[in-house]
């Protein structure tokens, strides 16, 4: 990697965190001016919600690893604190793939399944590092020439092939970054946005936004789907 690129990434980076700690700020003028009108508001800056009504999460992805000469991922939240991270997504082994916490502390474990008879590949999602038990989530890129706004699907354990359930569907572009997650009732359980900077910055493709409704998906499924779609498309 030349003097440059590293120049570049570290711009890229600096003007992310600033981005991130500008959005906390207008937060946090925006929860002062709410005390005056709720008094007793939580210093989540907004009215406590019922406990059946999550809200929604909002992080910014880059597609970038913090440990240098490492490609993978980096997920900030709202605050500007690192969320999720993915270190070991290496090119040339791509058989499996952890999404850990802030601290290291694996939370997923996606392994890639070689199917038979022209089905195509399967991703399997496992709890923490265990691919032992049973998978939780089983994804898979969509062959349908018929359907060509699903990128894939995804079903509950390990998918046989033929008679599994769709948890969710996968709609849109992941090349521009605009997917749609969505339930099996059609509700928008995720997002993938580009993101847009202040002042006329351009993130580009490797910085971008996913936005999550917690009542209809985990937030570290949703990332372990980002994760898939990059290794898809």
């Amino acid at each position: 990697m030349n003097i440059q690129n590293i120049q570049t990434q570290f711009v890229l980076a600096l003007i992310l965190f600033l981005e991130l700690k500008r959005s906390e700020k207008g937060r946090l003028e925006s929860f002062t001016r709410m005390t005056k009108v709720y008094p007793n508001a939580s210093f989540t800056g907004r009215v406590p919600p019922c406990k059946a009504e999550m809200e929604e999460e909002v992080m910014t992805v880059w597609k970038k690893s913090l440990i240098f000469n490492c490609n993978g991922f980096t997920v900030f939240d709202g605050k500007g604190d690192l969320v999720y991270r993915v270190d070991n997504y290496m090119e040339g082994n791509k058989g499996s793939i952890l999404l850990m916490d802030a601290n290291g502390k694996a939370l997923l474990t996606i392994r890639r399944k070689k199917m038979s008879l022209g089905l195509g590949d399967n991703w399997l999602v496992y709890e923490g590092e265990e691919t032992m038990a049973n998978p939780r989530l089983s994804v898979k890129k969509s062959l349908n020439i018929f359907n060509n706004k699903c990128l894939a699907y995804v079903t509950a354990g390990e998918s046989d092939g033929r008679n599994n359930e769709t948890m969710y569907e996968i709609e849109g572009s992941y090349s521009r970054r605009r997917c749609a997650v969505l339930d099996d009732r059609r509700r928008l359980a995720a997002e993938i946005k580009r993101k847009e900077g202040g002042r006329g910055v351009a993130f580009g493709t490797d910085i971008f936004r996913l936005v999550v409704q917690p009542n209809n998906i985990r937030t570290d499924f949703a990332m372990a789907l980002v994760i898939l779609l990059d290794q898809m498309f």
